[in-house]
C-alpha cells in the first residue's frame, strides 16, 4: 500500500473512533438527564458537602428556651441558626484546641485577638474578665489520681484549667488538661430546661458548680491520704517517710491554688452593680455554689495547715532520733575509751610500775576492764543513753 492509501485508512479510522466517542457521549447524556427526570430534581439541586467539625470539637449544640436542638451542627452554622431565633444560643464545647481552630472561633463569634490568645495558652489563675461585649470566666479543674501508695514522685492531684466564653448568644468553653470533662456537665444540665432557658450564663452555673463539686470530692481522697500519713508519722515504728509526706504536700499546695483563687471572681459574679455577671434569676444558684466553695476552701487549707504541722513533727522526730543516736555513740565511745585507758596505761614500757611484776597483773587489768565496762553500761542504761 502506498503512503497515501495508510494515511486515507488512518483518517477513516480515527473519524470512525470519534463518532463512536460523540455517539457514546450523547447516549451517557441521554441517560442522566433521564435519571435526573426520573429522581425528579436537577443536577443543580444536589446538597452542598457538610463541613466536619474540627478535631477539637467536643460538642455543640443550639438551645432554644432550654431545650436542645436536634443534630450537632457546625458552629458557624449553630451561631447563625441562634442569631436567628428567639431565646436561642449556642454552646461550644472545646478541648484542647489548636491555634487555627481557636482563630477560626474567634473569626465567628466575633472574639478579639486577645481573648483567642488567652483562651489558647493553660495555666491561667481563676478570674472574670469582661472583653467588651464578652465575658471570660476562668477556672482550675483538679482530678485525684488514684494510686496503691504514697512515693516522693506520686502524683496525687491532676490539674487543668477550663475558660468559659460569655455573649449575648453563645457560651464556648476551652478545656485545658485531662481533668475536669464537661460532658456530664451539659447532660446534666440538658436536663434542666427551666434552669438552661436562662441563657449562656447557665451554662457558666453549670461549670462552676461541677468544679467546686470536684474540689470537694478530691479533698475527701486527700483527706484518706492525710489519714494514712498521720498513722505512720505517729506510730511506734514510725515508717513515714519525710520525702513522701513533702510530696504529698506539694500535691496539696497545688490543689490550695486552684481552689483558693476561684474566691474572687465568685465574689465578683455575686456583686450585682459588677461589670460582668449572671442575671437576677441565676444569682441564687452562684450562691449556693459561693457556699460550696467556702467549705472546699475551708478544707483545703485546713489540710495544708495539717500538713505543715505532720512535716514539723517528723522533723522533730528524725532530730530526736539522730539526738538518740548520737548519745548511744557517746555512751559506746565513753566504754570504749575507759578500756583503752586502762590497757595503754599498763601497756607503758617503764621500769617501775606498780604491779608490773605481780603475778596476777594481767587479769587483774582484764577484770578492772570488765568491770569498768559493766558498770558505764549500766550507768547509760538506767540514764536513757543505752
Amino acid at each position: 500500500m502506498t503512503p497515501s492509501v495508510i494515511g486515507a485508512v488512518r483518517r477513516r479510522r480515527g473519524d470512525a473512533v470519534a463518532d463512536g466517542r460523540t455517539v457514546r457521549d450523547r447516549a451517557g447524556r441521554g441517560v442522566r438527564a433521564l435519571a435526573r427526570r426520573l429522581l425528579g430534581r436537577a443536577e443543580d439541586d444536589s446538597p452542598t458537602p457538610r463541613r466536619s467539625n474540627p478535631d477539637a470539637v467536643v460538642d455543640c449544640a443550639v438551645y432554644v428556651n432550654g431545650r436542645r436542638e436536634p443534630g450537632r451542627p457546625h458552629y458557624a452554622d449553630a451561631y447563625a441558626r441562634a442569631r436567628r431565633g428567639r431565646d436561642a444560643f449556642v454552646w461550644l464545647g472545646l478541648h484542647d484546641p489548636g491555634p487555627a481552630v481557636l482563630a477560626a472561633v474567634g473569626r465567628t463569634f466575633g472574639l478579639d485577638e486577645l481573648t483567642v490568645e488567652q483562651a489558647l495558652a493553660d495555666g491561667h489563675r481563676p478570674t472574670v474578665q469582661p472583653h467588651g461585649p464578652v465575658t471570660l470566666l476562668v477556672l482550675r479543674t483538679a482530678g485525684y489520681v488514684e494510686h496503691d501508695e504514697l512515693t516522693d514522685t506520686s502524683e496525687v492531684i491532676d490539674t487543668g484549667d477550663v475558660m468559659v466564653l460569655l455573649g449575648d448568644r453563645f457560651a464556648i468553653t476551652v478545656r485545658h488538661g485531662a481533668a475536669g470533662a464537661l460532658r456530664s456537665v451539659r447532660a446534666d444540665i440538658e436536663r434542666r430546661p427551666a434552669l438552661l432557658a436562662a441563657g449562656p450564663w447557665a451554662v457558666a452555673y453549670a461549670v462552676c458548680a461541677r468544679m467546686v463539686d470536684s474540689y470537694l470530692e478530691v479533698a475527701g481522697h486527700v483527706e484518706r491520704d492525710l489519714e494514712r500519713v498521720e498513722e505512720a508519722v505517729f506510730a511506734r515504728d514510725r515508717s513515714a517517710d519525710i520525702q513522701h509526706i513533702y510530696q504529698l504536700k506539694r500535691e496539696v499546695v497545688e490543689f490550695k491554688r486552684a481552689v483558693l483563687p476561684l474566691q474572687a471572681p465568685m465574689r465578683t459574679l455575686l456583686t450585682p452593680d459588677g461589670p460582668a455577671g449572671p442575671p437576677r434569676t441565676l444569682h441564687r444558684w452562684f450562691v449556693d455554689v459561693d457556699g460550696r466553695l467556702s467549705r472546699a476552701v475551708d478544707r483545703v487549707a485546713a489540710y495544708d495547715d495539717l500538713l505543715t504541722s505532720i512535716v514539723q513533727s517528723r522533723l522533730a522526730q528524725l532530730a530526736v532520733e539522730q539526738n538518740n543516736d548520737m548519745r548511744k555513740i557517746a555512751a559506746w565511745a565513753a566504754i570504749a575509751a575507759t578500756q583503752t585507758g586502762i590497757a595503754g596505761i599498763y601497756g607503758m614500757n617503764f621500769e617501775h610500775m606498780p604491779e608490773l611484776a605481780w603475778r596476777y597483773g594481767y587479769a587483774g587489768a582484764v577484770a578492772l576492764m570488765a568491770v569498768a565496762a559493766l558498770a558505764l553500761y549500766r550507768l547509760f542504761r538506767r540514764s536513757g543513753w543505752l
